[in-house]
């Protein structure tokens, strides 16, 4: 224990992290794999330990004593002695129950603790699952049900660990073309470590070359590999990145989405064309059994839809690479990634990555907007399911927004919002081309590569540009209304700007937040990943940004 740590910890669980501390950035590396941060303000950041954080961690190799022995160094007072035998003993319920395949009777679930197995047999939800009882420690699994026993075993405490094994699938040949590039230290370390876990999830800042990273974990496959996508231009990007960067051809490749319906060795598949219903049906969902499949790719891994969880309980058998920026799920269904896709597997600080010259340094500024007599008489007689709307798409935001844009005179710019009448309010005002939900793929990859040429320098996007676009030379983004208070969209909104600029220059990320309503809560909810990520924002007054100048922007 330090002196005078950074770090205090309480017997509720929390930690309470001093930014400003000397240690304080090696500590928050030190607690990251087992604490996840609940509140971010400007001095003091609180974290909180979870079983599931405490579960990862166990997954990816780390134990109680070096939980213990982190917030021991840390600490900046003596650390209660019940938290220590609170963390030691939730991480030792990982692996009590292991999944193993026996040679005789196939799936099995052992266990390293008989009283462990006896309350499990007596769970009315688990019992279904099982089989004969084979001894006094073993008892068979339906192979149908690897998946679901993995999930309801999360939900009473007691996590598996899967040891079951992989089918390889299908052989395909999959090499890394490395053509005047490389990969970088952190993706071969990703896919190792990927590797060695059989499956689990990879979680890196945007714009750090995720795609890669599942390149290289084909490669390692030599499978038909399956690629599950946010939308049909992610997936051709997918597509000319695999091209590019590895020995398959474009025949090799299939997209299935509400536009093409091809299935080849390695296909593509959009999340909305799987979980689209016909006649009360998901009948695109066959597509995960229309192939011998030795792998499957889940990008943007923390928006998997519901549907999509079910199926993947019944392919434990496959290797499963998520990928992501953040593993934040606002419904609260991480327990499902961490069951049904696995553990999380690598995991970096976007700042670490930065300071490698991987991603763009970037400032966050937020823009307080006072709103006229007349919008704040409308919010405050709106009924509450209408307010955060009202207040989200104020027109004063408007001149704001043009003001912003004033600051950074050609650079290429990001209009960033969740409303279409406000996003075409802001077309019309900036004379920018709106890429939403409605407009065609053709179209919407036309306006993107026009604006990678720098043909368009303003696009005013909705949340269709969250995920999976790549616009590298964007580096001014100004976000006008949000999913409420969604931390896994700002942090991908952010990351719209985060690809390195060819002249080394900063990104700029702008939100602008109406004052005294809900804009502002959730404004503070949505920036709290990012802070724990490192970035601070700062709050600036609209008046000084319609003003002369507004200080330190420029």
């Amino acid at each position: 224990m330090t002196t005078d740590g950074p770090l205090i910890v309480q017997s509720d669980k929390t930690l309470l992290l001093e930014v400003d501390h000397p240690l304080a950035d090696e500590a928050r590396v030190a607690i990251a794999p087992f604490a996840e941060l609940e509140r971010a303000p400007e001095h003091v950041h609180t974290y909180r330990v979870t079983p599931l954080a405490l579960w990862n961690a166990r997954a990816a190799g780390h134990d109680g004593e070096q939980v213990v022995d982190a917030l021991v160094r840390y600490s900046r007072y003596p650390v209660p002695q019940p938290l220590l035998v609170d963390i030691v003993d939730t991480m030792g319920r990982f692996g009590r129950l292991q999944l193993a395949n026996d040679p005789a009777h196939g799936l099995v679930m052992v266990s390293l603790d008989r009283a462990v197995l006896e309350e499990v047999l007596r769970n009315k939800k688990i019992a279904p699952m099982l089989g004969a009882r084979l001894d006094d420690d073993t008892v068979m699994v339906h192979p149908s049900e690897r998946g679901r026993l993995k999930q309801a075993l999360v939900k009473i405490g007691w996590p598996a660990e899967d040891l079951a094994g992989y089918v390889d699938g299908e052989a395909h040949p999959v090499s890394l073309v490395e053509d005047g590039w490389r990969l970088r230290e952190y993706q071969r370390q990703a896919a190792s470590a990927f590797w060695a876990g059989g499956s689990g999830v990879v979680v890196l800042p945007c714009g750090a070359g995720k795609t890669l990273v599942g390149a290289a974990a084909m490669a390692e496959a030599q499978a038909t590999t399956l690629i599950l996508v946010t939308n049909t231009v992610a997936g051709r990007q997918w597509k000319r990145e695999l091209v590019a960067r590895t020995s398959l051809t474009e025949e090799e490749i299939g997209e299935y989405s509400g536009e093409k319906k091809e299935i080849r060795p390695i296909t593509i598949a959009t999340y909305q064309v799987i979980t689209r219903k016909t006649r009360g049906e998901y009948r695109h969902l066959e597509l995960f059994d229309s192939r011998d499949w030795g792998l499957v790719i889940y990008d943007e891994v923390h928006l998997l839809p519901a549907p999509v969880f079910r199926m993947t309980a019944d392919l434990q058998s496959r290797r499963r690479l998520g990928l992501t920026a953040t593993l934040i799920r606002e419904d609260g269904r991480e327990g499902d990634v961490f069951s049904l896709i696995g553990p999380k597997r690598f995991d970096v600080p976007w700042r670490d990555i930065e300071a490698q010259g991987w991603i763009a340094p970037a400032e966050c500024v937020e823009v307080r907007v006072t709103l006229t007599e007349s919008e704040r008489l409308g919010y405050a007689t709106a009924e509450p399911d209408e307010r955060y709307r009202i207040c989200s798409t104020a027109r004063t935001k408007l001149p704001v927004v043009r003001a912003i844009l004033d600051r950074h005179p050609g650079e290429p710019t990001l209009v960033i919002g969740a409303y279409l009448e406000q996003l075409e309010e802001l077309g019309t005002a900036l004379n920018a081309p709106i890429v939403q939900g409605s407009t065609r793929n053709r179209e919407r990859e036309a306006l993107f590569d026009a604006f990678r040429r720098g043909e368009i320098p303003t696009l005013v996007v909705s949340k269709v540009a969250n995920f999976s676009i790549d616009l590298p030379e964007a580096s001014v983004a100004v976000q006008v209304s949000g999913t409420f208070g969604s931390r896994q969209e700002e942090a991908q909104r952010l990351g719209r700007l985060l690809r390195p600029k060819g002249d080394g220059r900063q990104a700029h990320f702008y939100s602008v937040v109406s004052r005294d309503t809900l804009d502002t809560d959730y404004a503070a909810h949505r920036q709290r990943f990012l802070a724990e990520q490192g970035y601070a924002y700062r709050i600036v007054d609209a008046d000084d940004l319609l003003g002369p100048r507004l200080p330190g922007l420029g």
